[in-house]
């Protein structure tokens, strides 16, 4: 029997998948902090600030090609270029890459846009990252690649490339994570459990910086699909 909501539920959100079909997002977890050099570039020490996880909502989620609003309450938005991991499994306290591999139903380019003003605020009064990190439109993605569509070892030695009006702002091998994407999933996995339909945005390299309405984002990672967005006026203003 259907429950009797009080009031419309809102719809799934959802990323398109290369070749077909629409993945369901259930949660979003992100890991900041595992890049060294973009550790260094925030003020910090890779070998004393270990990454640490935070969470966006799952209607955060913007498909490519989109025109996202500037941010409200913002003056100074920051993208941050990822590698996503999407999740087709269930998994707590996961051993080993096995385990964890076997979670994975493809991966994506995504962008982490944050408030950096907001976040530089919450660090300073040692307050959560949420009003940063978890607003309106700020986990654009490009489709999602199956796995078994991505060719071995495609990722292994593939550079993720951010780009601002043509201009390269990030170019990072994915091997200079600190933690690879089995340890990732480990980790997360110790602390949830993990669920089909989960986004994981695995960490940003240096080279993050601000962006203005008007402004062209892209974000390439190997033979992913590449991801474009574009900003546009702040909500509600002309």
């Amino acid at each position: 029997m259907a429950p009797d909501y009080v009031i419309d539920p809102a719809p799934r959100p959802g990323v398109p998948v290369h070749g077909g079909g629409v993945f369901p997002v259930r949660r979003i977890f992100c890991i900041g902090k595992n890049y060294v050099d973009h550790v260094k570039e925030m003020g910090g020490d890779a070998k004393s600030d270990p990454p640490v996880f935070f969470t966006k909502p799952p209607d955060a989620v913007v498909e490519s090609g989109a025109v996202i609003a500037y941010p409200q309450a913002t003056e100074n938005l920051h993208f941050e270029g990822e590698l996503v991991i999407a999740l087709q499994g269930s998994g707590k306290n996961l051993k080993d890459r096995h385990e964890a591999g076997a979670l994975i139903f493809g991966c994506a380019c995504g962008c982490d846009l944050t408030r950096r003003d907001l976040q530089a605020a919450a660090k300073k009064a040692g307050a959560p990252w949420d009003s940063a990190k978890g607003f309106d439109q700020s986990a654009p993605i490009a489709p999602i690649a199956r796995i078994a569509d991505v060719p071995p070892d495609a990722l292994d030695d593939a550079r993720l490339v951010t780009s601002v009006n043509g201009d390269v702002r990030q170019d990072e091998a994915l091997s200079a994570m600190i933690w690879n994407v089995p340890e990732i999933l480990m980790g997360l996995s110790k602390l949830f459990e993990l669920r089909a339909g989960d986004l994981i945005f695995t960490g940003t390299p240096a080279g993050v910086g601000p962006l203005r309405p008007g402004d062209n984002v892209s974000v390439e990672i190997g033979p992913l699909p590449a991801l474009t967005f574009s900003i546009g006026r702040e909500h509600g203003k002309d």
